[in-house]
């Protein structure tokens, strides 16, 4: 299972969300080039990168800095955060991402997103799915997790059929940011529902048991925030635990 630090930008600082809301910000002091660094020299493959300011406002906001984050280190970025178009995707994977991370419209506009995985690859992109529990069902919300999506999350992930896509990142948002272990139920009926795809835990890994917990399950990877930036562990501990 692989390890995604995450870098989560806001005027052009690092930061967490609590439960993905915009008035719940944590801001940390290290500037992200140097955090990148740190990471890359931990033995991260890969630095998950998203532009909190491009979610909230619905549009690309830092691809200039994600672009000199992808040129300053030799690690592989994956990144997204208010793509809208298939514009923002070509401008990331231009500014030296590897792949794309594409939330909202993977839900609202299925058919597009299928064009183009079929024409970039099913390597290139991401397509995140951020969960709010309604009544018990998993329901994926839009537009910087501020609406609901009003499908389920099985629903959205049937528009995509075996073959057509590779990565997923699941995102429990009332975890996120909060320490307080990620989703495991959840995981484990995307797993059962979809053995074809490669599942990103994340939202509330507060151990390394959390982690071990997660790629017993068959993820193939985890985001790691929080714990990280609070010294619950290192990236260079995650790693080498996943491995064991």
């Amino acid at each position: 299972m692989l390890i995604y630090p995450a870098i989560d930008l806001k005027d052009g600082a690092c930061v967490r969300l609590l439960h993905g809301r915009f008035d719940a910000v944590t801001r940390y002091d290290d500037a992200p080039a140097r955090r990148l660094a740190q990471f890359a020299a931990e033995g991260a493959e890969w630095v998950h990168v998203v532009d909190l300011d491009g979610a909230e406002a619905g549009r690309a906001m830092q691809h200039g800095l994600i672009g000199e984050l992808a040129a300053s280190v030799a690690v592989k970025i994956q990144s997204g955060g208010g793509v809208r178009a298939r514009a923002d995707v070509d401008a990331l994977l231009a500014a030296g991402v590897s792949r794309v991370v594409v939330g909202s419209l993977a839900v609202t506009a299925p058919d597009q997103v299928a064009d183009w995985l079929a024409d970039l690859g099913a390597e290139r992109l991401t397509l995140a799915f951020d969960i709010k529990l309604e009544d018990g069902v998993p329901v994926p919300a839009l537009k910087g997790w501020t609406q609901s999506s009003g499908v389920d999350l099985w629903t959205a992930l049937d528009r995509y059929p075996a073959g057509t896509l590779t990565h997923v990142l699941i995102t429990d948002v009332g975890r996120d940011g909060a320490l307080t272990g990620p989703n495991l139920d959840l995981l484990a009926e995307a797993r059962r529902r979809r053995p074809d795809l490669k599942i990103q835990a994340s939202g509330g890994v507060s151990s390394l048991d959390d982690l071990t917990a997660c790629r017993d399950l068959g993820c193939a990877g985890a985001i790691v925030g929080r714990a990280i930036y609070e010294g619950r562990f290192t990236a260079a501990e995650a790693i080498k635990t996943v491995a064991e």
